[in-house]
């Protein structure tokens, strides 16, 4: 049977891992209350003793049934647990009272302090969280209301253009019809009532029906940090000026301007973004009060299970009592987190779902995807065929002599660069699958940090089958290719093998049917395309994160490079490849490839700087600047480095740019990324860490600085291409994985600032936003 407090750190939230009951804590009280009274019952019973006699445990029994009797006539004078109430917010403190009882007991007087204090805990917790709910249920319900009454006003206007004698019309799909019963008819009805009115009247009326109204229609005047502010706001209920976000701002002040005219055009597309903004921030609230609803109740069970070891030990019946007044403390006895939720589900079945609940409920409670035993079975086959196939390969090559003689060159041109790809990107997805399995295993929630699906998100199987399904397919292509090679087959279709292999796996990238994960497919291209267009696309965590993978890839996008050089130069043909090789154009992309990672996470940097105004992007994006700088000596290096006029030169300058941008990287690594070496009880580690051994940071640390001195092998003179090759391969694999060991204590320093704030929920941007203030 497994015990509570395995359970319970189980089941908690891991971002509000220190709002719960103190569970632990409890139980060692608990202990000392039982040691304490060990040790004083010899003393407490002398004249208890009846000597060794057949009516002893008769006896026993007797004393033990009259004093439970006892303790159930004289329970409420055992411990009185008052409420008082403190200032005049409304909020509670708990404070119990203890009997004489337990007057003289000194750990029972600390247990029941502690317990106190876990209860005001928890109550004033949930009270905060019940709060801030409730306000965001408020202002969406007013947001929503704006959406709804702006589509009214569009389906009228499409009503008069496409059918001018008739009054009636569909609404759009994802809104229901205008009879509606909830308070949201009440403004739709009175846009139909008043017909007179132009379009732009209407909508002025509608924002201003719902608290936003106009500072100055005519200029924009600018906050203390010198961007626009807003020419509207809203009224909350606590009267905080609110104001309408950009997406609509724009058309609402060009066209307001028209109001002679009686034309306003306004963007549907642009109502439909805000539309998906209000469903995702429902989505949001209604997880945000789920999980308040499991705080609740995981923390009632907590402090039953704690006054039954309680009552135990001390041989008195306290539990009653205290877990009465756990019953009526606000966390417990408060309905108002039922009646929000039910008011969601109402809500989102009818706006969202075409009154359609069980879809609705696909959206508001999805369901966390579980890997089948089937995926655990295909891991374990490709496993065995690629150890198999790669045994083969290996015996065939040695026949072959392909590593040897004439035709090492050939195949070191046509294979190497596509299989050093294909596994590159393997490894990756390697190290990839065991990160998913620490955090799993170590309750770090990782699809919340990277916002993912639960019912779509990679387990760490499916990381695991895609690496061991790329693998068993290059090794079989490579097998292919040595057979048809031996077998006197024409060398260009045989080498065109390499190249079809690179055209399956692009087309499976692509690829539009929902197999092979499609939903992580098209993310993963989304990414891409937010990294490309950096400055131009708002920078999330799954964005910056994937822009670190590629920073560890750039021997896999030098790889792309010759492979598509070799393409385009038809080598696999004329089996020419100093173009792909030597060649001026190959060396000036290759300097620009080796940059494009570092650029784009520059850019990142930037773009955050001008969002947040934070100093700290500036600093991350001068620790990738550095690492262009290093990268760029260090290939002008590999250039010059048999040029007995240049290359001290160029050997002093690789070294003292790679040796900056290396003690920068690891001062971020270290201190900004992981958050370690900080002032803590853990010497030059954190307050909160998420693995229980130390040392494993230390070693770390020293890991990490190891791998990152990989650069040193540019100063080493290895003139041998086959030798030069396989040690650039290793140490492009050396950083992969240091990549891999590098993404868990990310993930683990995101994971303790989120419990640090208590984050369990994502901020949805929402069309109407708190408004900059002069002050």
């Amino acid at each position: 049977m497994v015990k509570f407090s395995k359970e319970l750190e189980a089941q908690l939230i891991p971002e509000w891992k220190d709002a719960f009951v103190n569970y632990r804590l409890l139980k060692k009280h608990v202990k000392k209350v039982k040691v304490s009274r060990i040790i004083s019952k010899p003393s407490q019973h002398t004249d208890g003793d009846f000597g060794v006699s057949i009516f002893d445990s008769i006896r026993f029994f007797a004393k033990k049934i009259y004093d439970k009797f006892r303790n159930s006539e004289n329970k409420t004078d055992i411990i009185q647990v008052k409420c008082e109430s403190i200032d005049d917010g409304g909020d509670e403190l708990y404070v119990t009272d203890l009997s004489q009882l337990f007057n003289e007991e000194d750990e029972v007087k600390f247990f029941f302090e502690k317990l106190d204090n876990e209860l005001n805990k928890v109550n004033q917790f949930y009270k905060e969280e019940e709060d801030e709910f409730h306000k965001k249920r408020e202002d969406l319900n007013k947001q929503l209301q704006i959406i709804l009454d702006l589509n009214q006003i569009f389906n009228k206007r499409r009503r008069k253009i496409s059918m001018p004698s008739l009054n009636g019309g569909n609404s759009p799909r994802s809104w229901s019809s205008p009879d509606r019963s909830s308070s949201f008819s009440e403004s739709s009805i009175e846009l139909a009532e008043s017909p007179q009115m132009s379009e732009a009247e209407e909508v002025r009326a509608a924002l201003e029906r719902n608290g936003v109204y106009f500072m100055d229609s005519g200029t924009r005047t600018k906050t203390k940090n010198g961007k626009p502010k807003m020419a509207m706001k809203i009224d909350s209920s606590a009267n905080a000026p609110r104001s309408v976000t950009s997406i609509l701002y724009e058309d609402l002040m060009n066209n307001l301007k028209k109001e002679s005219s009686g034309e306003f055009v306004i963007n549907p597309k642009k109502v439909q973004c805000l539309e998906k903004k209000i469903r995702g921030a429902f989505m949001e609230l209604y997880k945000g009060l789920g999980l308040l609803k499991t705080y609740s109740s995981l923390n009632m069970t907590a402090f039953v299970k704690i006054m039954k070891k309680f009552d135990k030990v001390s041989n008195q019946n306290t539990s009653e009592n205290y877990l009465k007044a756990v019953k009526g403390s606000h966390f417990i006895s408060s309905d108002k987190v039922v009646r929000m939720m039910d008011e969601v589900e109402s809500i989102f079945t009818k706006h969202f779902a075409n009154n359609d609940r069980k879809k609705a409920m696909k959206f508001l409670r999805p369901q966390q995807r579980k890997a089948s035993h089937m995926v655990t079975f295909l891991v374990g086959l490709f496993t065995g065929c690629f150890v198999s196939l790669f045994t083969v390969y290996a015996l065939l090559a040695h026949l072959t002599g392909v590593f040897y003689g004439d035709r090492r060159k050939d195949y070191m041109n046509t294979v190497y660069p596509i299989f050093s790809m294909f596994a590159l990107l393997s490894l990756h997805l390697f190290m990839h699958g065991c990160n998913l399995f620490m955090w799993k295993s170590k309750r770090i929630n990782y699809n919340f940090i990277f916002g993912s699906s639960p019912n779509t998100a990679l387990t760490y199987r499916d990381a695991f089958l895609m690496c061991t399904t790329f693998m068993t397919i290059v090794v079989g292509a490579l097998v292919i290719h040595l057979l048809l090679g031996a077998s006197g087959y024409p060398q260009g279709p045989v080498d065109a093998i390499p190249g079809l292999l690179l055209l399956l796996a692009f087309t499976m990238l692509l690829w539009p049917f929902n197999i092979f994960y499609r939903p992580t497919r098209y993310r993963f291209i989304r990414i891409i395309r937010n990294i490309v267009c950096c400055p131009f696309f708002k920078v999330s965590m799954v964005d910056f994160y994937m822009a670190d993978q590629l920073t560890s890839q750039i021997a896999l996008l030098r790889h792309l490079e010759t492979i598509a050089c070799n393409l385009l130069a038809r080598s696999f043909i004329t089996h020419q490849y100093r173009t792909c090789s030597n060649g001026k154009l190959f060396l000036e992309l290759s300097y620009v490839i080796s940059f494009f990672p570092y650029y784009w996470r520059a850019m990142q940097c930037a773009r955050r700087w001008y969002e947040d105004s934070k100093g700290e992007h500036l600093g991350n994006m001068g620790k990738y600047v550095s690492a262009m700088v290093a990268a760029g000596a260090r290939l002008t290096y590999e250039q010059h480095k048999y040029d007995p006029k240049n290359c001290h030169v160029w050997l002093a300058v690789v070294l003292v740019t790679s040796g900056v941008a290396t003690v920068y990287q690891l001062y971020w690594d270290f201190y900004r990324d992981w958050g370690l070496l900080r002032p803590s009880k853990n010497l030059c580690l954190r307050d909160n860490l998420i693995l229980k051994n130390k040392s494993i940071y230390y070693m770390s640390m020293a890991l990490n600085a190891v791998l990152r001195l990989a650069w040193l092998e540019t100063i080493m003179k290895i003139n041998r291409d086959p030798e030069k090759k396989l040690l650039d391969f290793l140490l492009a694999s050396l950083e992969v994985i240091r990549r891999g060991h590098w993404n868990f204590y990310r993930l683990e320093n995101e994971q303790v600032n989120n419990v640090g704030h208590y984050r369990a929920v994502n901020e949805v941007p929402l069309p109407v936003s708190e408004m900059d203030s002069d002050g």
